[in-house]
């Protein structure tokens, strides 16, 4: 079935077909409709929705619903994403699989309603306390709106952790053409962990608390030794990017601006390309640093340079340390977006 849906929209559909049970959420623009269409959607297919009082409500909520076994989710912007972080630090110590969707606005503050990807550091890095690390996907499209919410589910439950969809308020208003997925994914079996109330699963205890420092210690050891593992889950998209002498490395709404700004270079002879990381974490390293060696890259993004930042970090480890000391950034911020005319006329000065 196709649709033509906001993109908003389009992250209700890809939770239902995740097989999400419950909703809890907050409406906050420019994320409103998420929550909108989750409260019209869900009941209607015997799924739960909730309206907290709160986004610090929603995402404790989401722990007592993690920790029985269900898959669940909530949506906000980025004051109600800083509320959560404590919230999403506690799932991520015990364990537990949820899905997270932040349509970024500017910031900081109130900020407007604008798009920014300012939220990178919290969405990426993990904002709250602990090392804890969260599996973060960026979709660029409504159609990743709803697939890489799939994916978000199927990674949270492979994982164990909560997982982020990153996206922005250009993105989340925008409608386009969705082809929804056939069948709904398989329901993954918690009963080794979760408490869900039966016989079988009586003596499992979901919790974040060790009182030892070793044993504590212990865990935050296993805890990275997955996240390395996570590494395996890492998806990078390369557009024209071969023969590129100029490499666009960028996510979101500003890749889309990347690819037709390499178009447009490419009709004026210049060579250039894009990178895109889908999944901002775990990084695409390798995929990265594959197109990246001798090219002179441009990041492009909607914020004070927190992604270009992670690129030189991910080059640098990737033994790209030249190519990670010449990034330079083409960014604007407070709602205000990169245009493709921008973007070409500061890669030909370079050049």
């Amino acid at each position: 079935m196709t649709k033509f849906i906001k993109s908003n929209e389009a992250v209700v559909m890809g939770a239902l077909y995740a097989g999400c049970d419950l909703y809890f959420g907050y409406p906050i623009t420019p994320a409103s409709e998420i929550a909108h269409g989750a409260a019209k959607w869900f009941p209607m297919l015997g799924r739960t929705f909730v309206q907290a009082e709160c986004e610090t409500a929603s995402i404790n909520m989401m722990f007592g619903a993690a920790g029985a076994g269900k898959l669940c989710m909530t949506a906000t912007s980025g004051p109600g994403f800083s509320l959560m972080q404590e919230g999403i630090s506690y799932l991520a110590g015990a364990e537990l699989p949820a899905v997270i969707v932040n349509v970024n606005r500017a910031g900081p503050g109130l900020g407007n309603v604008y798009p920014e990807q300012s939220d990178y550091t919290p969405a990426v890095k993990g904002g709250g306390h602990g090392s804890y690390q969260t599996f973060t996907l960026a979709p660029a499209s409504a159609q990743e709106m709803c697939d890489l919410t799939v994916k978000a589910f199927e990674m949270a439950a492979k994982w164990r952790t909560p997982a982020v969809v990153f996206a922005d308020g250009l993105q989340g208003q925008m409608m386009e053409t969705v082809k929804l997925p056939e069948n709904e994914s398989p329901r993954p079996d918690f009963s080794d962990w979760a408490a869900q109330g039966e016989p079988k699963t009586r003596e499992n205890l979901v919790k974040s608390i060790f009182l030892d420092a070793r044993q504590q210690e212990e865990f935050n050891n296993h805890l990275q030794e997955k996240y390395a593992r996570m590494r395996e889950d890492a998806i990078g998209e390369a557009y024209m990017a071969d023969d590129a002498e100029i490499l666009f490395v960028a996510f979101g709404i500003s890749s889309r601006i990347a690819r037709t700004a390499a178009e447009s270079l490419r009709k004026d002879g210049i060579k250039a390309g894009v990178f895109r990381p889908v999944t901002l974490n775990p990084f695409p390293r390798e995929q990265l640093a594959a197109v990246a060696k001798g090219r002179r890259i441009f990041t492009i993004e909607l914020d004070a340079g927190q992604f270009a930042d992670d690129v030189r970090l991910n080059l640098a480890k990737a033994g790209l340390g030249a190519e990670a000391a010449s990034v330079a950034m083409i960014h604007r911020m407070g709602g205000e977006v990169v245009s493709v005319d921008e973007a070409v006329r500061i890669a030909k000065e370079a050049c």
